[in-house]
């Protein structure tokens, strides 16, 4: 016979010629929460802020699809159809490909991870939050951190550039294409070979623009290359696709310390996602199966539809949004039409207007989300996401008839 302790309630019954026992505790510390004796509630907005997106039915069908071992063979085809999917939208070979388990924000971390140490020098081109956030990233791997900026609004040349490389002779430039805090679109034409020339590798972080606007990895000379699911793609947060160059895979072989995080080690990455020659696939980390389901789906969409499609729809929706916006008399933040990413639009809020009543306005009486600015456009713009599913004529009208109604009720 099992003594039970004392303190202990016994409850047992017989199932056939089995005793089964079970044990309750008279007192917990820590109650369950009445929160989750109701059911989950989760209503169905237009997610038209700068991400994410919304995701559609396919994708979430996907994710809800039994759940394999992250060893199974089945499941490690799904993980090498998503390497070639992100072959495909970076437009790379770079065997180096991958998706990492988490957001955006670990994918910038990925890079300073793996391509700085101390004694290293990375130039940021920074226009915005996200020239803000790799520089924070950058000094905390011990790197030596120099910085080039331009007006808020407003995008780089490549004779600025050119200039700052020349100046600070740096390892590593790191260049947002798509600054979704500010709305501007980087040219990122003769970075590569420029950096290539001066021996500095170039990363740049495609989070808010890939899929929407043309990139060319390989034919741009980028050696890394990353993006978020949650944007274009239209698949949930959670994974960042991530590509490394040859070039910056030796780099990466030649460091004298390993990487700071475990984690985001290139060399255990490359391995569980089979990446590096002859070494075959080992385990790094439990990924998420279900999650990455989604990401192949997103992917197959942007397959399907083709590239080039793909980004015809999002620059003709983003027009659309525009031309309702100047109906609207509403002036667009970044002043140069060829700098404005089509992702992420920035417009100017009106002197008089109150911006968080406008966005709350959309979301309270449509559902609709109207984001206003961060980082140097705090309280300076609105911004409005025009990405995957959503880019759309007829959810980008529904968006301007939304505002068009907020303004009015300010007396706009």
């Amino acid at each position: 016979m099992v003594r039970i302790p004392t303190g202990v309630v016994s409850m047992a019954r017989v199932i056939g010629s089995v005793q089964i026992t079970a044990r309750r505790t008279m007192t917990l510390d820590v109650p369950s929460p009445p929160s989750l004796a109701e059911p989950i509630h989760v209503p169905l907005k237009t997610l038209t802020g700068p991400g994410p997106s919304n995701v559609s039915d396919r994708v979430l069908q996907a994710q809800s699809l039994p759940t394999l071992g992250h060893l199974h063979p089945e499941f490690t085809k799904i993980m090498d159809d998503v390497k070639a999917g992100v072959q495909y939208i970076f437009q790379t070979k770079n065997p180096m490909t991958f998706a990492l388990s988490a957001t955006g924000h670990a994918a910038m971390e990925c890079v300073m991870n793996n391509m700085l140490e101390p004694g290293k020098t990375v130039l940021i081109a920074n226009n915005g939050i996200w020239g803000v956030r790799s520089a924070d990233m950058a000094r905390r791997q011990g790197a030596t951190v120099k910085e080039i900026t331009t007006p808020t609004g407003t995008c780089f040349t490549l004779e600025q550039i050119t200039a700052g490389v020349k100046e600070h002779k740096p390892d590593l430039l790191f260049v947002t294409h798509g600054e979704s805090s500010t709305g501007v679109l980087q040219p990122l034409e003769g970075l590569g070979p420029m950096c290539h020339a001066n021996n500095c590798l170039l990363a740049v972080d495609t989070v808010a623009s890939l899929g929407g606007t043309p990139v060319y990895a390989d034919k741009l000379e980028i050696d890394v290359i990353y993006t978020g699911s949650q944007k274009v793609l239209g698949v949930p947060p959670g994974t960042a696709p991530i590509s490394f160059s040859p070039k910056a895979t030796a780099a990466f072989q030649a460091r004298k310390n390993p990487p700071c995080s475990f984690y985001l080690d290139l060399g255990w990455l490359g391995e569980y996602w089979n990446c590096w020659p002859g070494k075959g696939r080992v385990y790094h980390h439990t990924a998420p199966v279900n999650t990455l389901y989604g990401l192949r789906e997103g992917l197959a969409i942007v397959a399907e539809e083709g590239l080039e499609n793909c980004w015809r729809r999002h620059r003709l929706c983003a027009d659309h949004l525009q031309t309702g916006l100047r109906e609207l008399g509403l002036d667009m933040f970044v002043p140069d039409p060829k700098a404005r990413l089509p992702t992420v639009n920035t417009i100017k809020v009106p002197q008089g207007v109150d911006w968080a009543a406008v966005s709350k306005h959309c979301m309270a009486n449509h559902l609709v989300e109207i984001s206003g600015g961060l980082g140097p456009t705090a309280g300076k713009v609105w911004r409005i996401g025009v990405m995957g599913n959503n880019a759309n004529i007829k959810t980008v009208s529904k968006v301007l008839d939304a505002l068009k109604e907020a303004l009015a009720a300010q007396g706009k």
